[in-house]
C-alpha cells in the first residue's frame, strides 16, 4: 500500500502567462505558495477474489473489469500511462475540488508519485510535475497553464518562469522573518461557489491574443512582487497593494472570471480594510484571498461573516509518499 501528500497551491501572480499559447510567445512568470491543505492519495493492490479488477473511490465509487471502463478521465489515462492493473484508488482531501486551488493537479501529481512507488521506482519532482503536465494537458485534453503541477510537485513558496523550451523553478529568497509576517496577513475564504476551472480556461485561452497587454502587465507584476518580497527595506503591505492592482487586471481578462456576487464581496473586504486580493485560480468561484493588516482582520472577518474562513500556513515540501508498504503481487499470467 502506498499513500501520497499532495499540498494545493495558492497564486499570487502571473496566472494566465503559465499558458504555451502565451509564453511561447512572450514568456511567462507566476509567483505561487502551497500551503498546509492537503489531497491524500491511496494506492493498493486488488486481492484477486471479486468479479471486478479495479476500485475507485472519490466522489463516487467505480468498479471495472476493464481499465477502458473507468469513468474517471485522469486515472484512466494515469493507469494505462503508466501499464497499472487491478487497483483500489482512495482519493481524499482538506478541501473541496473546483475551487481554485489547483485540486485536479495535486491529485495528478500525487496519483503518479503513488503509482511509481507501488511500481517500485522513484519519480522526482520534475519527473513528477513533467509527467502530470502531459496526463492533464495532452491524455486528458484538459485546458490550462501549467503552475498547478509544478506547485504540487515541487512545493514552497516560488516564482516559475516559462519559455518556449522549458520552466524553471527559483525559491523566493525571502527572511523568514518576512515569510511569517505574509503568511499572519493573508486571509482565505471560500465562497461557496464552484465552477469549471477547465471551461473557463478554455475560453481565456480563445481571448488570449485580445488581452496581451494585460497579461503582458500582470507578468510584469510578478518581478515587482519578488522585490517587495526580498527586499528587507520594502514593506510587506505593498504585497497586498499589487494583489489589488493584478485582480482588477485579471477581471479583464474574460467575462466569466467573477461575478456580481464576488465583486460585492471584495468591495466589502477592501471597504472593511484589506489592503488587496483575488480569487483564486481560473475565476468564477472557490477561495477569495485578501491581504489585511493585522489590526483590521476582525472587521474583515465580521463584513465577511457569511463565508467559511480557513486559516492556513506556507508549506514546503510538496508531494510526498507518507505510508510506503511494497507488496509481493504476482503479474497476471495470461
Amino acid at each position: 500500500m502506498i499513500i501520497t501528500k499532495t499540498p494545493f497551491r495558492m497564486s499570487f501572480f502571473g496566472g494566465g502567462t503559465d499558458m504555451s499559447e502565451f509564453f511561447n510567445e512572450h514568456g511567462g512568470a507566476v509567483l505561487s505558495t502551497t500551503f498546509d491543505k492537503y489531497c491524500y492519495v491511496t494506492v493498493r493492490h486488488l486481492p484477486r477474489f471479486f468479479n471486478y479488477k479495479n476500485q475507485l473511490t472519490y466522489s463516487r465509487i467505480e468498479r471495472v473489469v476493464e481499465t477502458n471502463e473507468i469513468e474517471h478521465p485522469m486515472v484512466r489515462e494515469a493507469m494505462k500511462m503508466l501499464d497499472m492493473h487491478e487497483l483500489v484508488i482512495t482519493y481524499d482531501a482538506d478541501l473541496p475540488a473546483r475551487t481554485g486551488l489547483g485540486t485536479s493537479s495535486s491529485f495528478a501529481v500525487g496519483l503518479l508519485n503513488a503509482f511509481y512507488a507501488l511500481k517500485g521506482k522513484y519519480a522526482g519532482k520534475k519527473k513528477l510535475a513533467d509527467d502530470a503536465i502531459y496526463l492533464e494537458r495532452v491524455l486528458c485534453n484538459e485546458a490550462g497553464g501549467l503552475q498547478d503541477q509544478i506547485a504540487a510537485s515541487f512545493g514552497g513558496l516560488n516564482r516559475i518562469d516559462f519559455r518556449n523550451d522549458g520552466y524553471q523553478v527559483s525559491p523566493i529568497i525571502i527572511s523568514p522573518q518576512k515569510k511569517e509576517e505574509l503568511n499572519r496577513k493573508l486571509m482565505l475564504f471560500f465562497t461557496g461557489f464552484s465552477r469549471s476551472s477547465a471551461e473557463i480556461q478554455t475560453e481565456t485561452k480563445n481571448h488570449l491574443r485580445d488581452k496581451t497587454k494585460q497579461l503582458l502587465e500582470m507578468k510584469q507584476l510578478v518581478h515587482e512582487a519578488e522585490s517587495v518580497l526580498v527586499d528587507k527595506y520594502t514593506s510587506i503591505d505593498d504585497f497586498g497593494k499589487l494583489l489589488d492592482y493584478t485582480w482588477k487586471l485579471k477581471r479583464q481578462t474574460g467575462i466569466r472570471i467573477s461575478t456580481d456576487a464576488i465583486d460585492d464581496l471584495y468591495a466589502k473586504a477592501i471597504n472593511a480594510g484589506a489592503l488587496g486580493g483575488k480569487l483564486l485560480g481560473a475565476g468564477g468561484g472557490g477561495f477569495l484571498l485578501f491581504y489585511v493588516p493585522e489590526d483590521r482582520q476582525n472587521i474583515v472577518k465580521e463584513e465577511l461573516s457569511n463565508l467559511l474562513y480557513v486559516p492556513f500556513e506556507f508549506e514546503n515540501g510538496g508531494t510526498d509518499v507518507i505510508y510506503y508498504a511494497p507488496e509481493d503481487y504476482p503479474p497476471v499470467v495470461s
